[in-house]
């Protein structure tokens, strides 16, 4: 007998046949038939690699079920609302910051063509993202603002287009690396400007900068360490006494705000983070900063102050290549709108509220869901402890806010099988682990999501 009659890859179903079975054509009817095509060639691939001489070849029922199979995973990982309850309040695999409900629903507008480059009053081309720099502009006292899609690119953009070919003094504590291998040193190079370390580690004194400034001294950048703190034997120079190196001499003073933030979280018992607002007035030619983290709104950067700088900076060329599109400029707008009436504001902004919610009002929702949960799914071990939180996002690093947490175990299901099962809720839970014991931390739940959980766990197969 011929070894190729003994290969059970020639028996595989071909494509047509596949595409004759019923429960392909509901397939196709519910999902589109480019995506089911690709899972039916995904399923014979598989068979074509994993079939050995000798196996027997999958019948048809057992294809569409495989193909069933990786179409399901296929769509599962299809972007779409999950409910964070690991208790890290910006947490970059979950989007981040949460958007405020009015700066979502602004979004929910744009199925149609908005005013985005038009001056409404004359019908010419008017000026890009006109609000959200105005509101900007008086929310921080700043002259001029403008918008990028992240910080990092802000830096990059600002250096690029103030200090390329000139030096860039910067204290040696500051020269951070974040998230995807961002490094400062690099963007500083990448941008054309010459960096000038000064200082040590953990100190860095006002003479180190004055004695660092030359004939060639472009800017002095401060850069905040928002992702990491430095502690103990330390010493820095407050902004203020950085702005008076400047005298006469012809130099620039950027401060890179890193997360950035536009109220004092101190007065909700959070450590000191500085704001927009005292950069400016403590005179720095330029601050950048996030737009979402501690200001809460979508993925951005930040750039503000002086009018002529702002221009300057507007005409480079890699400003229309980092500029933001109608949806960030839409959702940047009314996240900033809701800062101008601070008395709702912790209330309607997701992420400060989150920071600021008090512990005994999670402990009662806690309560409630381990009280509903036992009622519909006993088998389920349901404890209420104390944890700690996190605002994540390079924000607020090293800062625990207490917490309340379902500790969640099961006879008869792991750790690690309980939280695959949460993933697989409609929408998916995304809980963490801790001790063998599946964690839902309240201070991340939305309203209303603490519904969601008590449907999850109340219908656990276990």
């Amino acid at each position: 007998m011929n070894k190729n009659d003994q290969d059970p890859r020639r028996n595989l179903p071909s494509v047509s046949i596949v595409l004759e079975e019923e429960r392909i054509k509901n397939l196709i009817l519910q999902h589109s038939r480019p995506l089911v095509m690709d899972a039916i060639n995904k399923t014979l691939d598989w068979f074509r690699e994993n079939l050995k001489q000798g196996d027997a070849a999958p019948d048809l029922q057992t294809t569409v079920q495989k193909t069933e199979y990786f179409l399901d995973k296929f769509e599962f990982d299809r972007l779409r609302p999950v409910v964070n309850a690991t208790g890290i309040i910006l947490h970059t695999g979950l989007g981040r910051a949460v958007l405020p409900e009015n700066s979502a629903q602004a979004l929910a507008q744009l199925d149609r063509c908005c005013n985005l480059q038009i001056d409404l009053e004359t019908g010419q081309r008017g000026k890009r993202n006109f609000m959200a720099e105005a509101l900007l502009c008086i929310l921080t006292g700043a002259e001029a603002a403008m918008l990028v899609n992240n910080n990092a690119a802000a830096t990059f953009l600002i250096l690029s287009a103030l200090c390329k070919g000139k030096e860039a003094i910067i204290s040696r504590g500051q020269l951070i690396e974040i998230g995807g291998s961002y490094r400062l040193p690099e963007c500083i190079r990448e941008s054309g400007a010459i960096m000038v370390e000064v200082g040590t580690t953990n100190k860095t004194h006002l003479r180190d900068y004055e004695d660092a400034i030359g004939e060639n001294t472009g800017v002095i950048l401060r850069c905040n360490p928002s992702n990491f703190r430095i502690v103990g034997f330390t010493e820095d120079v407050p902004l203020a006494d950085i702005v008076k190196l400047k005298k006469k001499r012809d130099i620039l003073v950027i401060d890179d705000l890193g997360c950035g933030a536009l109220v004092n979280l101190e007065k909700y018992g959070l450590p000191k983070e500085p704001t927009i607002q005292e950069s400016i007035e403590a005179g720095a030619d330029i601050v950048c900063s996030s737009g979402d983290k501690l200001i809460g709104g979508p993925q951005a950067g930040i750039i503000l102050g002086k009018r002529e700088l702002i221009k300057k900076i507007k005409k480079h060329p890699l400003s229309r290549m980092l500029r933001v599109c109608k949806m960030t400029a839409m959702a940047m707008e009314h996240t900033l709108r809701l800062f101008l009436d601070p008395e709702t504001l912790f209330s309607k902004n997701p992420t400060l509220r989150m920071l600021t919610t008090q512990p005994e009002n999670l402990r009662r929702t806690a309560l409630k869901i381990k009280r509903m949960v036992a009622k519909k799914n006993p088998s389920l071990i349901i404890g209420v402890e104390e944890g700690e939180s996190a605002t994540g996002g390079g924000s607020l690093p090293h800062v625990a806010l207490k917490t309340w947490l379902l500790a969640i175990t099961s006879p008869n299901l792991s750790a690690d099988r309980l939280c695959y099962l949460l993933r697989r809720h409609e929408p998916p839970i995304i809980a963490r682990i801790k001790e063998d014991k599946v964690l839902l931390d309240m201070r991340t739940l939305l309203e209303d999501e603490d519904k969601i959980i008590i449907d999850a766990l109340a219908t656990l197969s276990i």
